[in-house]
């Protein structure tokens, strides 16, 4: 392979070598495909039970404790009582369509999970004398298979909005739908950065890229935006919009009931864990050892090893899921459109310059202390300029407005409310005022005061 001059030195160092993969006979890739379905099954069991304990011990509760020992079956007795319910059909629901939506939505989310290393590819176990890699499968574009599975889930949850035929449910589907796509633009940004370090698209070649430092410190600012974006993407708390009980009474799956919501759910947790799961992979080292256990015992790294350790950080951030829905409120709509398309999508986009600048000048030769001042004193520039900018706009009149701000909410023939700027125009009495205060009350004209005796009605003297 040539060098190029901008070719980034990483790419080099972290060549993609796939020939591991697609060699498995094909008894071998379903074994490996169903400990994946188990994997994704078995985590989301337990995960659903470990969240209501979770929930439980924080808001001073005991939680499921009758289903098994400690209560640990609890989410296994929910599945087979969902199963177990009448399953109905709306009247004006599209039929296929409504069917078909909890299919869709579910199959994506077990798909990302055969891209995602449970151990190094060069170290290859050994099932029933083959040996092969702790991996269904590697792309080189694996990363950017995970964001297309991600993608298509979405449409299960817009159909099943649309095919129900009601109001609360379609809502809900299009709120996912617009979610999906403000966070998946700040998604893809903090992605990018990855693959400008590792030089690959590849999820094994990046965990490889990580043998000496772990992404989470080199990238910081990619990790905080993927771990905010990895939570709108599953529509949990806070940003739990498309099915928000206060407003839309259950959202998308507000007609669906038995195996069908059963498929909702089972949907939402699987995808948990698959975010956990590349969050794991592209910023926290993989299936590496912690540091302080890596650097005392050289096999941490080796046999079935680390897919212990894949599993714990997994769990670290299912938790960390769980610890947020038991904090924090639902935000509102607007506040989650704000946050996508104000913050998110400009400081990711404002980050990966960054990095890019930075990848650019090391490969040019400069040492860190010059890299550092460049960038620095762009950074610098930045801030004085926006200072700037904001003095001028500061020292303009305050009464000067480009026009009336008022404006007319039934102008649509229904009323909306004000954008930012406008004002409401004065709301009229609704009873003229006559004398000194009084009211005409019910229609009635010769309704006066108690103190009003003139006309021998009021007050005492009726």
């Amino acid at each position: 392979m040539m060098h190029h001059p901008g070719f980034p030195v990483a790419a080099l160092a972290a060549q993609e070598d796939l020939s591991m993969f697609g060699r498995d006979p094909w008894w071998l890739v379903v074994i490996k495909a169903v400990f994946c379905f188990a994997f994704l099954m078995l985590t989301v069991l337990f995960s659903i039970v470990w969240e209501r304990k979770v929930v439980a011990w924080m808001q001073l509760r005991i939680g499921p404790n009758r289903h098994g020992p400690w209560g640990m079956l609890q989410s296994l007795a929910d599945g087979i009582k969902l199963m177990l319910k009448e399953d109905l059909v709306v009247r004006g629901a599209d039929k296929a369509v409504y069917i078909l939506a909890p299919i869709v939505a579910a199959i994506p989310a077990f798909m990302a999970i055969a891209v995602i290393p449970f151990g190094p590819a060069d170290n290859e176990i050994s099932i029933f004398g083959h040996r092969t890699p702790m991996q269904l499968t590697d792309l080189p574009i694996g990363v950017l298979y995970i964001l297309a599975t991600a993608s298509v889930g979405i449409y299960g949850i817009v159909l099943a909005g649309w095919s129900s035929g009601s109001t609360y449910p379609l809502l809900g589907g299009l709120r996912s739908c617009a979610q999906m796509i403000s966070y998946e633009i700040a998604m893809g940004a903090a992605f990018a950065s990855v693959f400008l370090y590792s030089g690959s698209m590849s999820t094994s070649t990046i965990v490889e890229s990580q043998a000496n430092k772990w992404y989470v410190l080199l990238l910081p600012v990619s990790f905080l935006i993927y771990i905010v974006t990895m939570v709108g993407e599953t529509n949990r708390a806070p940003f739990d919009m498309p099915e928000s009980e206060g407003d839309l009474v259950g959202g998308f799956n507000t007609e669906y009931s038995s195996i069908k919501f059963a498929m909702f759910m089972l949907a939402e947790y699987v995808n948990m864990v698959t975010v956990s799961s590349v969050a794991v992979t592209l910023f926290l080292g993989g299936w590496r050892a912690p540091w302080p256990i890596s650097t005392f015992w050289e096999g941490a790294n080796h046999g079935w090893w680390p897919m212990l350790w894949f599993v714990l950080k997994v769990q670290l951030l299912l938790f960390f899921f769980i610890w947020l829905r038991g904090t924090l409120p639902r935000v509102r709509y607007d506040q989650l459109m704000r946050l996508g398309w104000k913050v998110l999508i400009p400081v990711s986009m404002v980050w990966l310059l960054l990095v890019a600048t930075v990848r650019a000048l090391k490969n040019e030769g400069f040492d860190f202390s010059q890299i550092v001042l460049y960038v620095g004193g762009g950074a610098v520039a930045l801030l004085l300029i926006s200072l700037v900018v904001d003095f001028f706009r500061r020292v303009e009149p305050e009464g000067e407005t480009d026009g009336d701000t008022s404006f007319d909410p039934m102008a649509g023939g229904f009323p909306v409310p004000p954008l930012p700027g406008q004002s409401l125009p004065p709301v009229p009495h609704r009873r003229p005022r006559r004398g000194d205060g009084e009211l005409i009350v019910s229609g009635r004209a010769d309704t006066v005061s108690d103190g009003d005796e003139s006309d021998g009605k009021g007050g005492d003297g009726a």
